[in-house]
């Protein structure tokens, strides 16, 4: 099998578009206040229902991927999102606003769970790990981009110039999936999904070793990133507050895409989410031991470490699961658990950091790495006995 890497590209794409969700308001989140004035706590709904929507309905996701199938699912999800999208650059009132990111939020979620699914049976298996580390620089990248060339169109033509934009690329990205993507076969006729069966569907996903493994790491990963690129630029000195906040990202990117795939190939993928786990804790421990500069270089080994586990964790899927079935079901618990930890992380972290200053980022970020470590192990003997 020859990997189908215009098809690869094409998913990775939707990806971005789906990030795009987040970043085309949190990034523009000041400016958003001016929309919506006097709306207060309300306007946090705007960013976070999106992320609340996973957290729920993450692993039923997978299980319609598997009943749907990811093209379909994937493909509607875009043109859905691009609807959306399109409706916002009306200037919505603040409640319908938020209903809409209600519904861009199912849309999001069909795509984060079809993509690594349609991606892991896009590449050969010698490819693999580079496709879906690919895959996982979706969410940092966009944000990039957005902060980049979105905010100044933002700030120059209002936020639905951006949006519109947004709804734009969405219909592409679309448009390029059907093209690349070949017809799949009609799904069978199923039972109905009802809520007993949901349920211990659910139980199913997280009981197995293999299907939750993925996930069972990845929200480690999603607890630490988020809150340390949204708050640790704050704790270095404030003359590299802005290189911080710059190039921690970039590292990330740059270390899942360079030694993270190289790794995966030698070593396999959970070997490689242990190994970044175990440089995030040994940063930690500088980060308490610096000052100054030395600061900012343990704050980018943390990014650079998380990097690692990043595009692992996503490059395990496949890895641990042979059939696409339960690469959807893995998909949407790496949605579920990574939008629990991207939820909790930073208000955790904050309130930590307001009663211990710079000392709070080794606290929060030791050991829930050594707790990375620690399930991968577990999990690892679990599996060793089927």
């Amino acid at each position: 099998m020859q990997t189908r890497w215009g098809a690869v590209f094409a998913l990775w794409f939707a990806g971005l578009c789906a990030a795009g969700q987040f970043s085309k308001i949190g990034v523009i989140f000041p400016e958003l206040a001016t929309l919506w004035p006097g709306a207060g706590a309300r306007l946090g709904l705007v960013v976070s229902v999106v992320g609340v929507v996973g957290v729920i309905f993450g692993t039923t996701a997978g299980l319609l991927v598997v009943r749907l199938g990811a093209r379909r699912l994937i493909i509607g999800a875009l043109i859905a999102g691009a609807v959306i999208s399109a409706l916002q650059c009306l200037q919505l009132p603040l409640g319908v606003m938020i209903a809409s990111r209600v519904l861009e939020g199912f849309a999001h979620l069909a795509i984060v769970v079809a993509g690594p699914v349609l991606i892991a049976g896009a590449a050969a298996p010698r490819d693999q790990a580079a496709a879906m580390t690919l895959w996982s620089t979706f969410f940092g990248l966009a944000f990039t981009v957005t902060a980049l060339f979105g905010l100044p169109l933002a700030q120059s033509h209002g936020a639905a110039a951006l949006w519109a934009i947004h709804a734009v690329l969405m219909v592409l990205a679309a448009a390029l999936l059907v093209r690349v993507l070949p017809p799949e076969a009609r799904q069978p006729a199923q039972v109905p999904l009802r809520l007993p069966a949901l349920l211990s569907d659910t139980r199913a996903i997280y009981a197995s070793p293999s299907v939750a493994a993925p996930a069972m790491g990845f929200v480690f990963y999603t607890l630490i990133f988020v809150a340390a690129l949204t708050l640790v630029p704050g704790l270095v000195a404030p003359q590299f507050r802005a290189l911080t906040a710059t190039v921690m990202p970039l590292v990330s990117i740059a270390s899942s895409l360079g030694v993270g795939v190289a790794l995966t190939r030698r070593l396999g993928a959970v070997r490689v989410v242990q190994i970044g786990f175990a440089g995030g804790a040994l940063a930690a421990l500088l980060w308490l031991l610096a000052s100054g500069l030395g600061q900012v270089g343990a704050a980018l080994l943390i990014s650079a470490s998380l990097g690692l586990v990043q595009g692992a964790s996503f490059a395990a899927i496949p890895e641990l699961n042979p059939t696409p079935e339960a690469r959807a079901r893995a998909a949407g618990a790496i949605a579920q658990l990574g939008n629990v930890g991207t939820t909790l992380g930073t208000p955790v972290l904050l309130a930590l950091a307001a009663q211990l200053g710079p000392a709070a980022l080794t606290l929060f970020t030791l050991p829930l790495c050594l707790g990375g470590i620690a399930v991968h192990v577990w999990l690892r003997r679990r599996r060793t006995r089927f």
